[in-house]
């Protein structure tokens, strides 16, 4: 018989977990400690199993929960120190490599931890070797798109998007960082570097686009809040309706047209109805979609990569042309989008949130400027 404990504490700093200790106490379990820093608003959620369990509190500060097996407290002098503990036995032995992941996973976790470098590898054979990518056709790059949001539909649940409109404030600064900081940045790295005006207006236009697609899989693979991310691509996108023509008038002197229509219902077919597919298949069917969940993330990385790579193919020749004048203001770009979104989300968010509007401020849908960049007079 062992048992399971889980130990929740009012001091959120290292020394308070560690007083609960018996000094003596030294063995092997000690490595199966875990300690969840928790900062509490309005609720704690406790991240188990991959599945959210939440612990309604009214505590202001943050706290500390510890889950471990066999643990001896000494309770005389530190259940003071003890908000709440659950203990439960488990019968049979524990295996020596619970929690461990299996071949197939670390495989998995391997190739997707690489999802840059495979999608750095992807545009590079489609600048040298465009025919390999540039076969997917409309009909198929939707599909694609369509495939990436149920997969990340999957993994979600309703109360995960109801946690992100609990504080809307975070979707704000979401759009404030693809609608503000990364058109500023961009307008100034064109100034500061005198590009010419076709590329010039390439650069500012290309950081006037809402949120990709490709941005949801990174949040999911950065352990990123995957709910927010759609939240945010969905709001960009239809907001682009408005923003990319003043955006594009006021910094680059010209008026880009939007289809609106087309648009709208764009973001209804590969965003809208895909993601609550998901979400919906993932409430009712959890353990049909929790098998399904294994293979997602590879396929999701690998469309991914076929699909940034084939709106490349379509220009390899322009790149090839003008690539040498490009590489440095759109990396730089990119770079200073990441790095300002995740601090400014920082003054105010978690590790979390931060890291979901840095992604969604420093991935694009650049496919989607294509056509009104060549609209352009």
């Amino acid at each position: 018989m062992a048992s399971m404990s889980l130990i929740i504490l009012r001091d959120h700093r290292p020394g308070a977990y560690h007083a609960l200790l018996n000094p003596s106490f030294r063995t092997p379990t000690w490595m199966n400690l875990h300690n969840y820093h928790l900062d509490l608003k309005r609720g704690l959620y406790l991240a188990e199993s991959g599945r959210a369990c939440e612990i309604r509190s009214e505590l202001q500060a943050p706290i500390v929960a510890i889950r471990r097996r066999s643990l001896i407290l000494e309770t005389s002098k530190r259940s003071s120190q003890i908000l709440c503990k659950a203990t439960t036995d488990i019968s049979g032995d524990i295996p020596e490599n619970t929690g461990g992941l299996s071949q197939y996973e670390k495989l998995i976790e391997t190739i997707i931890t690489l999802f840059p470098v495979w999608v750095i590898l992807g545009a590079v054979v489609s600048i040298y070797k465009p025919t390999a990518v540039t076969w997917l056709g409309t009909d198929i790059f939707t599909l694609g798109l369509g495939f990436l949001m149920l997969s990340m539909g999957l993994t979600l649940t309703f109360e995960d998007f109801r946690r992100c409109m609990r504080n809307p404030w975070t979707v704000g600064v979401g759009l404030l960082a693809q609608y503000f900081i990364k058109p500023v940045l961009g307008f100034v790295i064109a100034t500061t570097l005198k590009l010419s005006a076709p590329l010039a207006t390439g650069l500012i236009l290309v950081s006037c686009c809402p949120g990709g697609q490709a941005s949801n899989v990174a949040t999911f693979i950065s352990k990123g809040n995957v709910a927010l991310s759609v939240l945010t691509t969905m709001c960009s996108t239809i907001g682009a309706i408005v923003m990319i023509p003043l955006l594009t008038k006021l910094l680059a002197g010209q008026l880009v047209p939007v289809d609106v229509v087309g648009l709208a219902l764009s973001t209804f077919q590969v965003v809208l109805v895909p993601t609550m597919v998901g979400v919906l298949a993932n409430e009712f069917f959890p353990k049909f979609t929790s098998k399904i969940t294994m293979f997602t993330p590879l396929i999701g990385v690998i469309l991914t990569c076929l699909l940034c790579a084939s709106p490349i193919g379509l220009v390899a020749d322009v790149l090839k042309a003008q690539g040498a004048q490009l590489i440095f203001p759109v990396v730089f770009l990119h770079a200073a989008a990441f790095a300002v979104g995740y601090w400014v989300s920082r003054i105010s968010f978690g590790e979390s949130i931060s890291r979901t509007i840095s992604l969604e401020c420093g991935m694009q849908v650049s496919l989607f400027i294509i056509p009104q960049y060549l609209s352009v007079d």
